[in-house]
């Protein structure tokens, strides 16, 4: 009996383990959203993407994104997420990403990012 009970939990735990892998990804339709993304911030012009002090062209920005996304991509399910948890801000020192227009002007990389996923929604 006992073993039974062993076994059942064992089989119970290894579906919860599947539950979480299969949710650990985005679906097609939000990697296609955070991809649109991705290729918005390397499509720009007359701006600098600022991460941790230093300027990156939009085109450095993007592949910074993509690799990131690539190492991190299974803890975010939606572009907004991808925003939240990859797109807005350092990993190693928590600082916020900023984009630095050529006008001076600046803001969050997330509202940025957060500006341009309500575009593409509309």
């Amino acid at each position: 009996m006992r073993r039974r009970i062993v076994l059942v939990g064992l089989l119970a735990g290894a579906l919860a383990c599947v539950g979480q892998v299969a949710r650990a990804a985005p679906s097609e339709a939000e990697r296609a959203r955070i991809e649109r993304l991705i290729a918005f911030v390397g499509g720009q012009t007359g701006l600098k993407f600022v991460r941790n002090g230093s300027a990156y062209s939009p085109a450095d920005a993007a592949r910074f994104l993509r690799g990131k996304f690539d190492k991190m991509g299974e803890h975010v399910n939606t572009a907004q997420q991808f925003i939240d948890e990859i797109g807005s801000r350092s990993s190693t020192t928590g600082q916020a990403y900023q984009i630095r227009f050529a006008d001076g002007r600046s803001m969050t990389a997330a509202q940025f990012l957060g500006d341009e996923l309500k575009r593409m929604d509309r």
